[in-house]
């Protein structure tokens, strides 16, 4: 794969040492370690090896990647390894998309208090599908799903979200049936809105009560009991986006989908036009046009390009993918085998249909691999001599943050 003409690590290379210096001591230490792992990703600084073709003896140096979960280059192989752990998760069904936002009003909050607000997210979004699918007004049945959040829109702005891919149907009360949800109708969004919101301004609430929230700048103001209830009041009235997409075309197209979208960062390096004259112009989608061509480029300073990907940093430890009610990391194995038994006995697919529905995720007729290609003959390629690095992928920044 050839590299493209403009990374996000060519940027941080070039303008990250003044900009650190500049933002010394208002800085994370999260942030700094993953400029320094993604300045440093597939460099001679973290080592590498030299790879030779086995049939045209092709010689390659490959350099190491820095395995940072916010760096662009190393998604794709991460990707990929969590994929094909996923195959066997995949259940011979329709599946649905749904998307939960909080409104932008919660923004700031969410970036003062990320790990707090971001797991309150978590779990408001998932009490909701779990309680409304549930409810025999509407499914009746247990369900399972995997969460994935998302914490930019298109012009990388702070916009925390969470996308859930689900399955249309769930477990009745007994565990001895498939419930299916109607043909190409998931859940009501309406009453998912409604729900959501409520769970989720309890649980913030609480948080506020239990002293988890903390309150800088501009936010200080609505620090107060009283403050932060008429902050809240309006909340309660405004209408949160739920969105709910019809089904994907079955299992190979949720995983390509997965694929995609489980592992992203804040901007793929294939999105960047170029870097001039202390400016980056990057490609964005700008959603609020529905008619025409959404596609634009947007030009940034180098400044105000880092502050804008530094945004989306993920707390220490804090997981961005979760599974939830029938696929959780408990039960998830001995439930999928229930089902799929149900689904054969329901007559919905034979046991044949479902392992050759989850054997090729992409629609290629080649396995998922992990060996090295050669680039000239697309033969195999064997490491033949390994190179130390000078630098640890996850060390400590250079520069310290002023206490």
């Amino acid at each position: 794969m050839s590299r493209p003409l403009l990374e996000v690590a060519d940027i941080f290379r070039q303008h990250g040492e003044r900009w650190r210096q500049r933002h010394k001591g208002h800085i994370s230490l999260g942030q700094l370690k993953t400029m320094s792992a993604i300045e440093h990703c597939r460099t001679v600084a973290l080592g590498g090896h030299l790879l030779q073709c086995q049939s045209c003896q092709h010689v390659h140096i490959a350099y190491n990647s820095c395995r940072n979960r916010h760096c662009p280059k190393c998604q794709a192989s991460a990707a990929q390894r969590w994929l094909e752990a996923r195959q066997d998760d995949l259940l011979p069904v329709e599946y649905y998309h749904v998307v939960f936002t909080i409104p932008s009003e919660i923004n700031d909050l969410a970036y003062q208090n990320k790990s707090v607000i971001y797991d309150i997210l978590f779990k408001a979004v998932s009490k909701t599908l779990m309680i409304i699918a549930g409810d025999k007004k509407h499914l009746g049945a247990k369900l399972g799903a995997t969460l994935v959040l998302h914490t930019w829109g298109s012009a990388m702005t702070h916009h925390p979200h969470i996308h859930g891919i689900v399955p249309g149907g769930g477990l009745s009360a007994g565990g001895q049936q498939w419930v299916v949800c109607k043909a190409g109708f998931f859940l009501p969004v309406r009453v998912l809105s409604r729900l959501f919101r409520r769970l989720f301004l309890e649980l913030l609430l609480k948080a506020y009560e239990e002293n988890q929230l903390h309150f800088y700048y501009k936010l200080k103001p609505i620090e107060a009991y009283q403050a932060f209830s008429h902050w809240l009041k309006p909340l309660h009235q405004k209408e949160w986006v739920v969105y709910a997409k019809r089904p994907f075309a079955g299992p190979k197209a949720v995983l390509a989908y997965l694929s995609r979208y489980t592992h992203r960062v804040a901007i793929a390096n294939s999105r960047l036009v170029s870097m001039e004259d202390d400016h980056v112009t990057f490609k964005w989608k700008d959603y609020r046009k529905k008619d025409g061509d959404q596609q634009k480029n947007m030009t940034l300073s180098v400044d105000e390009f880092i502050q804008r990907f530094l945004l989306h940093i993920l707390p220490k430890h804090f997981h961005r993918i979760r599974h939830i009610g029938l696929f959780a990391n408990a039960c998830r194995k001995n439930n999928i085998a229930q089902i799929r038994q149900l689904l054969v006995e329901q007559k919905d697919r034979s046991m044949s249909e479902v392992m050759s529905a989850t054997e090729n995720p992409e629609g290629s007729d080649k396995p998922i691999e992990f060996f090295y290609r050669c680039p000239e003959c697309g033969a195999h390629m064997i490491i033949i001599e390994v190179f130390a690095y000078s630098k640890k992928p996850r060390a400590p920044p250079e520069i310290r943050i002023a206490s």
